[in-house]
């Protein structure tokens, strides 16, 4: 059965938004899958609007270019207002929890809130909250390997950056656990 997964990434520029896409997608790469990495900025760049269309797939992709997502990671509330209506039925959305004042509404996908920003603040690291992200992804979508996240940050990050790869493996696993806590909390 050919598998195919379309995710949008979204938030503001400086969130890691880019990287998280280009992560997921140079993961897929590493785990021989076909991948398209498709980012769009506004001419600001920091504190603008960013997202990323990302598709990793088992067979050739026909298209980078799509409106519709199996899955959406949003880190603010421009991007959940944008992108929550174009989240396939039956799919996933993922939002930052610190940055939505008027959360999700549908009840045809899976919804999950994450606090990335406050668990990435416990981890002294600020710059992570989107691999929590990553991490919770994961969790609810495998369409990759943890471990192969951690190798693709060794391959793509530069030398000089080397020394965060622990703390976003830390948070890798701390986006994972969220999922598991977010259900507890909710059920």
């Amino acid at each position: 059965m050919r598998q195919e997964h379309e995710i949008i990434c979204a938030g503001f520029g400086g969130q890691g938004v880019l990287s998280m896409g280009s992560i997921i997608a140079y993961s897929g790469m590493i785990e021989g899958k076909e991948v398209s990495w498709m980012p769009s900025y506004g001419p600001e760049m920091r504190g603008g609007t960013a997202n990323c269309i990302v598709i990793v797939a088992d067979d050739r992709i026909s298209s980078p270019i799509i409106t519709k997502f199996d899955s959406a990671i949003v880190l603010n509330q421009p991007s959940l207002d944008k992108f929550e209506k174009a989240v396939k039925p039956g799919g996933l959305l993922l939002y930052e929890q610190s940055t939505i004042i008027h959360p999700p509404t549908r009840e045809d996908i899976d919804v999950v809130c994450v606090p990335a920003i406050e668990e990435a603040d416990k981890l002294k690291a600020k710059q992570v909250a989107n691999m929590i992200m990553v991490g919770a992804f994961l969790e609810k979508r495998p369409i990759v390997k943890i471990e192969t996240i951690v190798s693709a940050l060794k391959k793509a990050l530069p030398e000089h950056r080397h020394h965060l790869i622990p703390v976003n493996e830390l948070a890798l696993k701390r986006g994972k656990e969220l999922v598991h806590l977010n259900e507890k909390i909710t059920a």
